[in-house]
């Protein structure tokens, strides 16, 4: 054909496995071809080229251009003629796929031989490439950069099922672009979708208010935000432990679980649930309701507790009686330092210190959202007005289709334990109810972790680590999948981002971090995060399973951007000042913990 002709720039020299030497030809009559009326530029570092095989078309990427594309075999030739050499100009490219019969497949079952003709990709051939996503399980994010009239596609099964990254320095777009995915997701025609976010700052709240429910620590009902609660009695024992100061000897630490359990198996037996629930399968970890409060009491009183006879519990030197529900204690008589009556206590497992602690802890009104959840607060006898199935069909039953959970009123100190805590009731219960309507295999879970490297240092073995290692390795499984936005992946662990298929790489100027991404993709497209330094804000590689090839795409901005966005500094300098007096509302917010 006569564009052949025009497309032509050189032929193959080498080939190594899937990676092909590519020698341009001197009759290249430009650099910049001009076909059908469109520019193009040859030899561009992620560009795209064509191998013609007869019906099929093999496609490369660009990886590598001029001396550095040199064969191996013709390096030391170059140093004995490097004129000649140097003259020629070559490129290196890495095969990633090929089209026959109009439709275009990831991966290659023929390679090129020596002297095949190499071509420009035209605007016709990526239309193939991207075209041929199923548009029933597409969604549309942006542009690919070298036409602005080409959709970004992403395969939705892909993504999900198989993990995503969106890594990228301060200010690259992260924000904009987990927004841009989510509200692609939610206008779509899928009706079940299900799609929580955990966010540390409450970035997403007003960006995606269309298409989501909020629940938030000291939530503003005007904005149709609920109340976020996290009962204590879902928690596994070790993270509820964590959350108290102080610390406990082993043996200290079995004797409060031994307790828990006996809280667990009596609300169990009171209830009369013992057909539903096998007492034999009970343990601490279980998400059984009982007493917070009541464990203290009896945990503190027995500490407390003094005899007028030796190790007799029925001569109690009970002065004055405490107040469970109020967290105040039973007083008895001082024991005798002289060895007589009152007697200690001496089966107590000295453990008053640790009990201080938590007292002081569950006083503490930050923690309400914990260990007084509303409804879901047991009594002192460990009932409760509504179970762990209401709150989960809440979470992850609404009509909208994203639930965010706003953890930016959470201490800071117990962030680690309760977000760890929150993935693995999410997954436990997807887990548990896998062949069930509502499990993960018949209506799966996107879990989108904004700020990851908090849940996911590396080498750290807490809850929230471990968690997402297990749904990075057996998510897949039963219907969880993992989208993990950070802009330090240094800091995550290496196993869990290897086991991302698909990769979102905006900007990115720290070597450490390129080097950690260039870690976790394929070898031959390693060369492609040198480009990261350069993209402009709100551009991306996107790299792995969702997409056909390898793609730069420039992400659309959504409409209502999140609150990480800039401001726009000279133009609210150019304002006049705003009256002092509102000083006195910023400490009024601040002592209410509330922007109202």
């Amino acid at each position: 054909m006569p564009q052949d002709k025009d497309t032509l720039i050189g032929k193959v020299a080498s080939i190594s496995g899937n990676q092909v030497s590519v020698r341009m030809l001197e009759t290249t009559k430009s650099l910049m071809p001009i076909i059908d009326g469109i520019l193009y530029r040859v030899g561009q570092l992620g560009s795209f080229l064509k191998i013609p095989l007869g019906y099929a078309n093999l496609y490369g990427i660009v990886t590598q251009i001029g001396v550095d594309a040199l064969p191996d075999s013709l390096k030391k030739l170059a140093i004995e003629d490097f004129e000649k050499i140097y003259t020629t100009r070559w490129l290196s490219m890495v095969l990633i796929g090929e089209k026959a019969i109009n439709k275009f497949e990831r991966g290659v079952t023929q390679f090129p031989t020596a002297e095949d003709e190499v071509h420009i990709v035209t605007i016709d051939d990526l239309d193939v490439i991207y075209g041929s996503l199923d548009e029933n399980s597409a969604i549309t994010v942006g542009n690919i950069s070298v036409s602005e009239s080409l959709p970004a596609k992403l395969d939705l099964n892909k993504l999900i099922t198989r993990h995503c990254a969106i890594l990228g320095s301060t200010g690259s777009g992260k924000s904009n672009t987990v927004a841009v995915l989510l509200e692609s997701i939610a206008m779509s025609n899928f009706k079940s979708s299900r799609i929580l976010v955990i966010d540390p700052h409450g970035e997403y709240n007003e960006t995606l208010q269309d298409y989501s429910k909020v629940y938030k620590i000291r939530a503003d009902t005007d904005k149709n935000q609920s109340e976020l609660y996290i009962p204590f009695w879902a928690l596994p024992f070790n993270e509820l432990i964590k959350i108290f100061p102080g610390s406990l000897s082993e043996k200290q630490y079995d004797f409060v679980r031994g307790k828990v359990l006996e809280k667990k198996i009596e609300y169990i037996t009171s209830n009369k649930l013992e057909v539903k629930l096998k007492i034999e399968s009970i343990t601490s970890d279980s998400p059984i309701p009982f007493s917070i409060k009541q464990l203290w009491y009896e945990l503190d009183d027995f500490e407390r507790q003094t005899f007028r006879v030796s190790r007799d519990p029925n001569t109690k030197a009970l002065i004055t009686a405490g107040n469970a529900d109020k967290l105040i204690s039973n007083q008895y008589e001082p024991a005798s330092s002289g060895g007589g009556s009152p007697f200690l206590n001496f089966q107590a497992q000295g453990i008053l210190s640790f009990l201080d602690g938590m007292r002081n802890r569950l006083l503490d009104q930050r923690y309400n959202f914990l260990f007084s959840p509303g409804e879901l607060s047991p009594d002192l006898s460990g009932n409760i007005d509504k179970d762990l199935n209401l709150l989960l069909a809440e979470w992850l039953g609404d009509n909208k289709p994203i639930t965010i959970l706003d953890l930016s009123g959470i201490p800071p100190e117990i962030m680690t334990p309760i977000s760890g805590s929150i993935l693995k009731i999410m997954y436990d219960s997807l887990f548990w109810g896998q062949e069930l309507n509502v499990g993960g295999r018949k209506q799966p879970l996107l879990i989108v972790l904004e700020e990851a490297h908090n849940y996911l240092k590396s080498g750290e073995n807490s809850i929230s680590s471990r968690t997402v290692q297990t749904i990075a390795k057996e998510g897949r499984k039963y219907g969880v999948g993992l989208l993990l936005v950070t802009q330090r992946p240094t800091e995550l662990d290496e196993t869990v981002l290897s086991q991302c298929g698909t990769t979102i790489a905006l900007r990115m100027n720290n070597r450490g971090d390129r080097g950690h991404v260039s870690a976790a993709v394929q070898d031959e497209l390693s060369n492609m995060i040198d480009l990261l330094p350069s993209l402009r804000t709100g551009e991306g590689l996107i790299l792995g399973e969702a997409v056909k090839i390898p793609s730069r795409v420039k992400f659309r901005k959504i409409s209502n951007a999140p609150k990480s966005s800039d401001p726009d500094v000279t133009q609210q300098w150019k304002k006049d000042k705003p009256d002092n007096s509102e000083y006195e509302k910023v400490v009024e917010n601040w002592r209410n913990q509330k922007f109202k």
